[in-house]
């Protein structure tokens, strides 16, 4: 069986006490509340679908920019998992913030713009007081995850013209609606962002479900998205525990999403472009 590779789990700790919640957005998400995911059992889930390794995503909407659960998760399973950690980069201590996470074992970075507990979208992304963290990323290779709604893609784009040498990661991507069907003009910006290499997608089952809505279907989506975005810009993760669904019933589902694609082009997805984000998981 060809290796998976996920890129979007969450670990939440039932104790509380020792792992204060402090979400950003002020609220817990309601699924965290209701899904406590210990890291041991992130590991006997992922060999129970046949995951061999996770880029274990910070819960943000959970634990804010204290990424002290998520370091220890890392730290318990290094040949299993690396951690994409979350960062205030408006902040004056952005870049030290970063290199700490960095030398817990540490790869990637999520920014927070959007979500089940923040409403529309924050308008920070772009703003000049993040100038030295982007920077630092784009020098150092840092990729970074960017959790946002499709009034985010403008923002980015301008980061981008001027850091063109950052690795963007799109969770979900950008949460985009697909239900008008091929060449999905709603989505113009999701697309014209693809003309910077480094940006790629995360296919979760956001997307999936988005991409199988109103005039659209797994084939005309998939068709068109490749045409911009090929598949070694798109890797998959299962937003497992929040999905609400056994692990190996999300990548079940996948799997039949992708089941029409060339070979290559699903082992890509599904794990060789997680391990070029990721050196760790190689």
């Amino acid at each position: 069986m060809a290796q998976i590779i996920d890129i979007h789990p969450h670990v939440i700790s039932p104790d509380y006490k020792r792992y204060p919640v402090d979400p950003i957005g002020g609220r817990q998400s309601n699924w965290s509340a209701k899904h406590s995911l210990t890291y041991d059992q992130l590991i006997v889930d992922m060999d129970r679908a046949g995951v061999s390794k996770a880029a274990i995503v910070q819960a943000s909407t959970v634990y804010g920019h204290d990424n002290t659960y998520l370091a220890e998760a890392v730290a318990a399973y290094p040949n299993r998992f690396t951690g994409v950690f979350s960062a205030d980069i408006l902040a004056d201590d952005a870049i030290s913030a970063i290199k700490h996470w960095r030398s817990l074992g540490l790869s990637a970075i999520r920014l927070f713009t959007a979500g089940t507990t923040m409403e529309g979208q924050a308008d920070w992304l772009n703003d000049p007081k993040t100038y030295q963290a982007w920077k630092y990323c784009a020098e150092t290779n840092l990729p970074v995850c960017v959790q946002m709604r499709p009034q985010g893609i403008a923002l980015l784009t301008e980061i981008l013209t001027k850091f063109p040498k950052l690795r963007i990661i799109v969770d979900h991507f950008a949460r985009c609606r697909f239900n008008d069907g091929p060449p999905y003009p709603e989505a113009d910006a999701l697309w014209a962002l693809s003309k910077f290499s480094g940006v790629h997608l995360k296919l979760t089952h956001r997307a999936l479900e988005a991409a199988a809505e109103g005039k659209s279907n797994y084939g005309a989506f998939f068709d068109h998205v490749l045409t911009f975005y090929p598949a070694n810009r798109i890797a998959w993760g299962s937003n497992y525990p929040a999905v609400g669904r056994p692990l190996e019933n999300v990548l079940t589902e996948a799997r039949d999403a992708l089941s029409q694609l060339p070979d290559k082009d699903q082992r890509l997805i599904l794990a060789e472009t997680a391990k070029s984000l990721f050196p760790t998981l190689s």
